[in-house]
């Protein structure tokens, strides 16, 4: 017995060290789950919010639903959230919003917490941060009329692939990520018995390249119809506008933008922004276009003439219009607008002021307006799903997220939705642009609709609307309530009625 003492202590000293061995790693699992990534969670939440006087009850479910590959098995996990009316008895009448913002690599939280969803961020009337940070109940939501779900592309927000041996070509990219994404909304739709239900997509900048290509992919390979398709500040959508036409463009942007800084000419000045861009917008079209395309061929007497009327138009000297060949790069005009005032101006929204380290240069050294943004967003957002929505996680909510390189090639998006509407006569096109937006400029937008239809066969179910904001049309108190407005009213409206059938 003596002999066997030893032993026996022995194995009961490895036994408490197996045991708390075991329940360390047993603590240490339960802790890095919460970094690890979850395919398939939800978690869901009761409210009630007033909209145009009248009281909504809703539910809020975030959580994530997987990517699958060809094969079936999960290669990301997709974080939404999902607003659903709660006392609606009809669900089939319904309709269901998909929102996206852009990037590519950022995350719905703009357009969720700004714009459309029921809670926003606290911002004074034009947009700017106010502390302490919080939200509020948004009035202007169009929750009353459908059901919203905002989507995060892989690697925004909660989204993430399942491991990092699963090749990021698999997501990044204009027509991998229209196609990953059909089959998620597939997913989405079937798991929460939406079918019959209206569907509507909203995509912001890049995510108006997202869901143009998504709205022709729906069709062809989900089988799925739209009745709307609403673009809040698109890009280019892939429509070519090279050379003269790409530099002439941006003209009436700097022109909206000049105004709103107040240094026009007086009679330019004294009239309302939209009584003056008219004007300008026939010069960039009949006269700018025509001259960039004549190049070295202008004689001396036309180029200053056209230098003349740009300086008029832009806020810029003659001298360096002039020294630019009449072509101004976007950076040099964020930089020059102000630089004797000692200020840039911001590239999404040119209402916003930065401060330069020199005022010599080329370019302003940082985005003010996103600066600004991110100082209001990110807190929000994080206390918004962590603490009123009760989604745990330690993952980091990727404000912008890398999804470089992102393959832009065969970017063919604006004429995909064009097909999508040629296909379908019951979908609609609702278009929303700041005027003070230098990214996604609001002509450039009216430009990319001309050569979608060219033949003008579909302009009855296609709109245009202007605002006095920029990127971010929502940041503007005023403005988000009347474009939230006319996101509803486009819903309402676009929705057949019973019984009629779709046809030309």
């Amino acid at each position: 017995m003596k002999k066997l003492l030893p032993v026996l202590v022995f194995i009961f000293t490895l036994n408490l060290q197996l045991s708390a061995q075991k329940k360390q790693g047993e603590n240490d699992e339960k802790s890095s789950n919460n970094k690890m990534v979850i395919v398939d969670s939800s978690v869901t939440t009761k409210n009630t919010i007033t909209i145009k006087g009248q009281s909504i009850p809703y539910t809020a479910k975030a959580g994530t639903l997987p990517v699958w590959d060809e094969n079936g098995k999960p290669v990301a996990s997709v974080f939404y959230t999902y607003y659903e009316r709660s006392d609606v008895k009809d669900r089939a009448a319904r309709p269901l919003v998909i929102s996206f913002n852009g990037g590519p690599g950022t995350p719905s939280v703009w357009m969720e917490i700004g714009y459309t969803g029921p809670r926003i961020l606290d911002i004074d009337d034009e947009g700017y941060p106010v502390e302490p940070y919080g939200l509020r109940d948004n009035p202007n939501s169009i929750l009353d009329v459908a059901d919203i779900v905002y989507v995060d592309p892989v690697n925004t927000g909660f989204s993430r692939k399942v491991n990092n041996d699963i090749p990021d070509s698999k997501f990044y990219g204009v027509n991998e990520d229209i196609k990953y994404l059909a089959e998620w909304i597939n997913t989405f739709v079937t798991r929460n018995n939406r079918w019959a239900s209206p569907k509507f997509l909203i995509g912001e900048s890049y995510g108006t390249t997202r869901v143009s290509g998504l709205a022709l992919e729906l069709q062809d390979q989900q089988w799925m119809y739209l009745d709307g398709v609403v673009l809040v500040s698109p890009t280019d959508l892939g429509i070519k506008r090279d050379g003269p036409v790409g530099e002439a463009l941006l003209l009436p942007y700097y022109s909206a933008t000049a105004w709103y800084h107040k240094v026009l000419p007086a009679d330019l000045q004294s009239k309302d922004l939209t009584d003056m861009l008219p004007e300008v917008e026939s010069f960039t079209i009949n006269e700018l276009i025509p001259a960039l395309a004549k190049g070295s061929t202008l004689t001396d007497a036309q180029k200053q003439s056209i230098a003349s009327k740009m300086s008029r138009y832009s806020g810029l000297s003659e001298k360096v219009i002039l020294q630019h060949n009449l072509i101004i790069p976007a950076d040099f005009f964020w930089k020059e607008l102000l630089r004797d005032k000692g200020f840039t101006i911001g590239r999404l929204d040119s209402r916003y002021r930065g401060i330069d380290k020199q005022d010599a240069g080329e370019s302003p050294d940082y985005n003010a307006e996103l600066t600004s943004w991110l100082h209001s967003f990110t807190p929000a957002i994080n206390m918004y799903l962590r603490e009123e929505l009760k989604y745990k996680t330690d993952l980091k909510y990727n404000m912008f997220g890398r999804v470089w390189p992102w393959d832009n090639k065969n970017n063919q998006t604006g004429d995909n939705l064009r097909q999508a509407m040629a296909q379908n006569p019951f979908l609609h096109l609702m278009v929303q642009s700041g005027y003070y937006d230098g990214a996604c400029d609001f002509f450039n937008a009216k430009y990319s609709l001309w050569q979608m239809d060219p033949s003008g066969k579909l302009k009855d179910r296609i709109s245009w609307h202007g605002f006095r904001s920029g990127h971010m049309v929502y940041m503007r108190k005023d403005d988000r309530a009347t474009a939230n407005e006319q996101i509803r009213q486009f819903i309402l409206q676009s929705i057949p009625k019973k019984g009629e059938g779709a046809k030309f």
